[in-house]
């Protein structure tokens, strides 16, 4: 469901080139401290689809008026979590409109009695465009799922001397058109001979389940009224010197003092500052390195700001700590460089996907993929293809992976996707990825799309729009997008600063056939590279496997032939890698639903572990490649020796 009206390209210039983020307010993590309480909302909520014919039966009723249960049936629907699997109910797998939550919840009494405390409702993701009401008052709308968003609620919860009773209805439409991010088309199919009247499908164009809801945490949290808004974090190394340079956002008062700390992993200060901007330089600095890439990987320091204010009602302060990576990120033109050294991504590709959970976000099955990532070797992934939950940033921030950051840019398979308000939609999405994410030193490159239709002249002044406007909010990060085009048509290739590359010879064409495999990749790295001078990364590549399936000589689908599949990719990498072949990001860690068909069993098994996480043959083939890449940047004037046995729980 898309807001707003076209917008003229030539009325776009400031939008383009403003360096500074259009969206307004900062999205920094919720976190507790002396200043600051947090309330999760997590568990059951109330929910109900609204079935009626045309999906507004909610709205002419206005269900949000009064509870939930009174305007009938309801379920319980755990949060976070994908509705679509949770119910027995067959309707809601495939459901396509408006869904409603809602959760009553009473509030401290300091929230709702202290006139100095500003109460904060924020939700991580709705997928895709949510409405909000607090007690009946349309509080909040989002276009866009997989990100956060968030509305300041004081007003309706400190309305009088009792403890405030909060009751928040979300109505959520999960419908994708030629202008939502991922786009999509609603099909009416009219036939009566087939179908009932008005019977209709959403079509999809990319290879995954859209799986809708409130899919992250939903939050209270408190701030006081004069308070930290936003942090920006840059970094950079001078000789031994580490320098982070900072601008901090302050809202409620002009009146202000800001004293920063920054303290080292033992919790000693290193630097101070004072106001809302400057450098602090750090002496024999530990930097932030990549998993595998140096014996101290992933050194964080905190960056702590202590805010004082005067205000009308007295003093107030507010305290707010971010983790801070001092790295450096550069490239050239056959070279990745991380803190001045060469760096080869050998990683995934991933989803926020897993059993009847759907896309909802878990620790446990977070922390057990990191425990696999770690196994594995695995140094880097994206977020195809959308971006992944906070805790996942903050996850690779500590163990060293690194990320491509990606954008929900997928299926912009046809023509019409290409359109102004398509564009100007892109581009906030854009501001509010980087808003979010700016300061995890584990983001090294934004991506703002996987396999657009990049042939198409006016996909090329569309991504040259983007990745511009993405380079005003970021210069400090490369920028990318995904092409499975042709190199010599793709209208988008000029404006990157990393080409990823994304191919499955003998997968989709030549069936079977891998002895075709070294030739077509070696003339695929030469192509792209003799026409645009710039590094690449194999970001897609991989074959369909079921788990225990099994033929010798090697048939499509069986383990074998992944195997054999995945070893002659890799020998033609080995010939670029040196060169100017930066990186290789399997297809796909793990095994993912998507929508029926009759190439899809179960979903896109073309994972090297299953959905629910056990290992195919091919996932020990590609640990033992990954831990000899990472032991020969390790130690590159020696033989390389096998980490992956002194990596095993045996030894």
């Amino acid at each position: 469901m898309a807001r707003g009206s076209a917008v003229a390209w030539a009325a776009l210039g400031p939008l383009l080139w403003g360096c500074a983020l259009g969206l307004q307010g900062g999205m920094l993590y919720p976190q507790e401290s002396p200043s600051r309480e947090c309330k999760e909302l997590d568990g059951l909520w109330s929910f109900r689809a609204d079935f009626s014919d045309n999906r507004r039966r909610g709205f002419e009723e206005q269900w949000y008026r009064r509870p939930l249960w009174e305007s009938g049936p309801t379920v319980d629907m755990p949060v976070p979590s994908s509705f679509n699997d949770i119910s027995q109910d067959w309707r809601l797998r495939h459901f396509v409109g408006w869904v409603w939550y809602e959760r009553e919840v009473i509030l401290p009494e300091r929230w709702t009695q202290d006139l100095r405390t500003r109460v904060v409702l924020r939700i991580g993701s709705a997928h895709s465009y949510a409405i909000v009401w607090v007690n009946g008052v349309d509080t909040l709308e989002h276009e866009g799922g997989y990100l956060p968003f968030e509305a300041d609620i004081s007003n309706l919860v400190q309305v009088g001397p009792l403890p405030s009773r909060l009751r928040i209805t979300i109505a959520i439409n999960n419908t994708l058109t030629p202008t939502t991010l991922p786009p999509g088309t609603i099909q009416y199919l009219t036939d009566t001979s087939k179908y009932p009247k008005g019977y209709f499908v959403q079509n999809t164009y990319f290879d995954f389940f859209n799986y809708a809801g409130l899919q992250r945490s939903v939050l209270l949290y408190t701030t006081p009224t004069t308070y930290i808004d936003d942090i920006t974090v840059t970094t950079s190394v001078e000789q031994d010197s580490g320098l982070v340079n900072y601008q901090i956002s302050v809202k409620g008062s002009n009146l202000f003092k800001l004293e920063v700390r920054l303290l080292d992993a033992e919790n000693k200060v290193v630097a101070n500052g004072t106001g809302t901007q400057g450098q602090l330089k750090v002496p024999g600095v530990s930097l932030w390195w990549p998993y595998l890439m140096h014996e101290r990987p992933a050194y964080l320091y905190s960056l702590e700001v202590q805010l004082t204010a005067q205000t009308s009602l007295g003093p107030v302060s507010d305290f707010y700590t971010l983790p801070v990576g001092i790295r450096t990120v550069a490239v050239t033109k056959s070279q990745f460089l991380i803190n001045g050294k060469p760096f080869y991504f050998h990683g995934v590709n991933k989803h926020e996907d897993a059993d009847i959970r759907g896309k909802g976000f878990d620790w446990p099955l977070l922390v057990k993929d990191f425990n696999l990532l770690r196994w594995l070797g695995a140094n880097a992934f994206r977020t195809s293809h959308y971006p992944y939950a906070e805790e996942v940033m903050q996850m690779c921030d500590r163990y060293g992976i690194v990320v491509i950051d990606e954008c929900p840019g997928v299926g912009l398979a046809l023509p019409q996707f290409f359109n102004n308000v398509s564009l100007h939609h892109h581009m906030q999405v854009m501001e509010e990825v980087v808003r979010r994410d700016k300061n995890h030193p584990a983001v090294v490159m934004w991506s703002v799309a996987n396999e657009p239709a990049s042939h198409l002249e006016s996909a090329g002044y569309y991504l040259k729009m983007v990745i511009a406007h993405t380079k005003s909010l970021d210069p400090s990060r490369s920028v990318t997008f995904v092409s499975n085009s042709n190199y010599a048509a793709d209208k988008g290739a000029p404006y990157v600063d990393v080409i990823c590359l994304n191919s499955y010879y003998s997968w989709y064409h030549d069936y079977g056939h891998l002895e075709l495999i070294q030739l077509q990749l070696a003339t695929q790295f030469e192509n792209w590279y003799k026409k645009y001078q710039k590094p690449i990364i194999q970001s897609e590549y991989g074959a369909e496997t079921i788990a225990g399936f099994h033929q010798d000589p090697p048939l499509m689908f069986t383990e074998e032939y992944q195997k054999s599949l995945l070893e002659q990719y890799h020998l033609g990498l080995d010939q670029k890698r040196r060169k100017y072949v930066v990186g290789e990001l399997i297809w796909n860690f793990a095994d993912f639903m998507t929508e029926q068909s009759p190439t899809r069993v179960l979903g896109n098994k073309k994972g090297i572990f299953t959905r629910q996480r056990q290992p195919k043959s091919a996932a020990f083939l590609l640990r033992e490649r990954y831990w000899k890449i990472a032991n020969e940047t390790r130690y590159p004037h020696s033989v390389a020796k096998s980490q992956c046995l002194e990596n095993s729980p045996f030894t």
